[in-house]
């Protein structure tokens, strides 16, 4: 094995390896562990992109119906040059990868001066003179991990992945390498590939498309997450001393996904965002995150309202006046009408949309009435659409000839049908239904929920996940259409919660539902976990507000919300004086360090939680703006067993600035630690730390 190049991208080192077959691949390292490399270490070469061709042997190593990697069509597939291309601080590398038939592979990675992570995208051509089909082709594949090893102790990899459901977003896992099978055989014959992924329109449901291996002795992660908004998969395959990573669209064994190519015809796989740094498992998530926040110019993190948790699928202009009349000029940015607005009169809402007709018995002025009302309380208004299903209650329901199918059949999930949104007539129904409506009613905030999976794929391409790819490309098309005749709208992304928070559908939108947990004890859990994912400064946490609520439960609620952006709904016309008193000392609190929530990185501490409806312990969430100088402390006792004092390390030189609380904490500061007591159960306390020379 010989090194064919190497590059510095910031304080990562990009290394392409080649050997004797002319295979290249890639490693990664930290730019600082370039002296800390093991000699000696003996592996193959993991070829930088892994594909099969339809017809092509199949793996070796008991690998058939386990995984694609390694299938001969790789073997066949030869290093032909490198190109790489400079300019406004940017660099391309693009690897060119050919076959004796003359199909081609472009493998290109991205990165920006300053970045903490990169981007990669493979591309296939057809230069053959026949067609072919594609039956895997991977965004990335890296190996060589770890190179500061040449024999791996037992427990040295961790592998991270993340886990979701609904309600229940963003659990990580960790198990060692050895615990999932990940170790070389006595042989090295038989290969292993422990394969994660997803098969449907719901890209967030059982994993989030990322995994990370750390090197727990060197202290060093490896992380990728896959743009991918349809069904994906991500590998750890070992055959030797070196364990590789890769992933892409899922292959046609895990999401039924193949793909012919005409000569001449190309084809691009998802985005891969990778990284590698010195750290923990956190330090290479928000890394990634980094690469898809999106670009806010500094602006002040809003406060919305949303009616949902209000009036249950009742939003009537009466119930809209009555809460905005409570709300005042409290310094609400938007407010939001979700789902309701369109209820028939027999049928209700829950199972009516696709039609999208205003409610005549709920707003009996017509929603402009409402929309203006709520304009001329100082807000601006928004409004909930599932935009890409039919209700079994509407119309829409039964217009097949638009609809998705499979094998001729619709495809009916509940109550739910789907659009085909690659249709020129459903694209303009929806421009006429939702993009229209919108400009309409002069609406500036759009929420577009989505709330049940397409499954596999569909027809009308030559393998069912491909029609499903075809499909959730569209709905993206739409989504940007959307964008191009509203460029001021603020769309918020929704799919029962945190189900399509993935890169490419996050930097689509400007926010993210974090959850459907709308007033779950564990949201706090849910909402400091999923900072791995996604910028706090897009990710909406709930705080549902009731009458009944004392003020350590109020407070505890609103604490939640300075894990993202805060969303308020509930009883507010039934709160008490001492209970708005409480919310609007929230409100201040999150406006003095809304900026660190937007932009700042993330320490976890507290106890491990074995489940997430029982809480136990405490979580406390560190968040630091990035210039250091300032701090914001998040902590919340569950139940338990614990000693009534907690302790939080947040480093030295910072004073105390602003406190938020029900009762007192005993909060002081000394020597970097913060120290807090918690007399009751799930009880919260958020501090605010700026350093001692640091004037605001």
């Amino acid at each position: 094995m010989n090194i064919l190049s190497e590059y510095c991208l910031g304080d990562m080192i990009v290394r392409y390896v080649l050997d004797e077959e002319d295979q290249v691949g890639m490693e990664l390292y930290p730019a600082s562990m370039n002296q800390a490399l093991a000699a000696g270490k003996s592996y193959r070469v993991d070829p930088l992109v892994q594909w099969k061709k339809e017809g092509d042997a199949y793996p070796f190593g008991f690998a058939n119906g386990m995984t694609m990697r390694n299938s001969e069509s790789v073997s066949r597939m030869k290093y032909k040059s490198q190109q790489v291309e400079k300019n406004a601080g940017e660099i391309h590398i693009t690897t060119i990868l050919e076959e004796d038939e003359g199909n081609r592979i472009l493998h290109t990675l991205h990165y920006r001066n300053g970045d903490p992570a990169f981007w990669i995208i493979t591309e296939f051509r057809n230069l053959g003179l026949r067609p072919l089909t594609l039956e895997m082709l991977s965004s990335f594949s890296i190996g060589g991990i770890t190179p500061f090893a040449a024999d791996e102790a037992p427990n040295r990899l961790i592998i991270h992945k993340i886990r979701s459901k609904w309600s229940a977003e963003g659990r990580m896992e960790t198990r060692t390498a050895s615990e999932l099978l990940l170790e070389p055989t006595w042989s090295r014959h038989g290969v292993y590939s422990d394969k994660i992924g997803q098969a449907g329109s719901l890209p967030v449901r059982g994993y989030y498309p990322f995994e990370a291996v750390e090197d727990t002795k060197s202290k060093v992660v490896w992380a990728a997450s896959l743009a991918c908004p349809s069904s994906w998969q991500m590998e750890l395959y070992r055959r030797d001393e070196a364990l590789c990573m890769s992933g892409g669209i899922a292959d046609y064994d895990f999401g039924h996904w193949c793909k012919e190519l005409k000569p001449g015809e190309c084809f691009r796989t998802v985005p891969a965002c990778l990284t590698v740094c010195c750290g923990n498992v956190d330090n290479a998530g928000q890394r990634l995150t980094r690469m898809w926040k999106k670009e806010d110019d500094g602006k002040e993190l809003p406060i919305i309202f949303n009616e949902f948790c209000t009036t249950w699928g009742k939003p009537s202009y009466e119930n809209i006046s009555r809460i905005l009349e409570t709300l005042g000029k409290r310094p609400f940015r938007y407010f939001v009408i979700d789902a309701g607005w369109y209820a028939d009169a027999v049928k209700g809402w829950e199972s009516n949309m696709g039609d999208w007709e205003v409610s005549e018995e709920l707003f009996p002025q017509g929603l402009m009435a409402a929309a203006d009302k709520i304009r001329n309380s100082g807000f601006i208004p928004g409004i909930w659409f599932e935009l890409e299903i039919c209700g079994k209650d509407s119309k829409a329901f039964w217009l097949e000839d638009h609809l998705l199918k499979r094998k001729g059949k619709v495809i009916t999930a509940g109550g739910r049908r789907f659009w085909d949104m690659r249709d020129p007539w459903t694209e303009e129904y929806l421009t006429r239904k939702v993009i229209g409506f919108l400009e309409e009613y002069g609406f500036g905030y759009l929420k577009v929920d989505y709330n049940e999976s397409i499954g596999i794929g569909c027809d009308g391409a030559e393998s069912l996940g491909e029609g499903l790819r075809q499909n959730m490309q569209a709905t993206q098309k739409f989504f940007r259409k959307i964008r191009k005749r509203l460029p001021d709208l603020v769309i918020e992304l929704c799919a029962s919660g945190g189900h399509r928070m993935e890169p490419s559908m996050i930097m689509l939108c400007d926010m993210v539902s974090f959850s459907d947990a709308h007033e779950e004890k564990e949201i706090p859990v849910i909402a400091a976990n999923v900072h791995r994912m996604i910028p706090p400064g897009q990710s909406q946490i709930w705080a549902v507000l009731r009458a009944s609520d004392a003020g350590k439960r109020i407070v505890y609620s609103m604490a939640n919300t300075f894990l993202g952006v805060m969303c308020l709904s509930g009883d507010v016309y039934a709160l008490s004086d001492s209970q708005w008193e409480l919310v609007d000392r929230g409100i201040a609190f999150y406006r003095a360090v809304n900026h660190i929530i937007r932009d700042g990185h993330t320490c976890f501490y507290g106890t491990e939680q074995q489940s997430w409806r029982h809480l136990e312990g405490w979580q406390g969430i560190v968040r630091y703006s990035d210039d250091g100088r300032e701090a914001l402390c998040i902590v919340h006792r569950f139940e338990g067993q614990m000693e009534e004092r907690i302790s939080l390390p947040v480093g030295g030189g910072y004073r105390i600035e602003m406190i938020y609380e029900e009762s007192d904490h005993r909060i002081s500061l000394k020597r970097g630690t913060l120290m807090l007591e918690f007399e009751q159960d799930y009880d919260a306390a958020a501090v605010y730390l700026v350093k001692e020379s640091f004037t605001l």
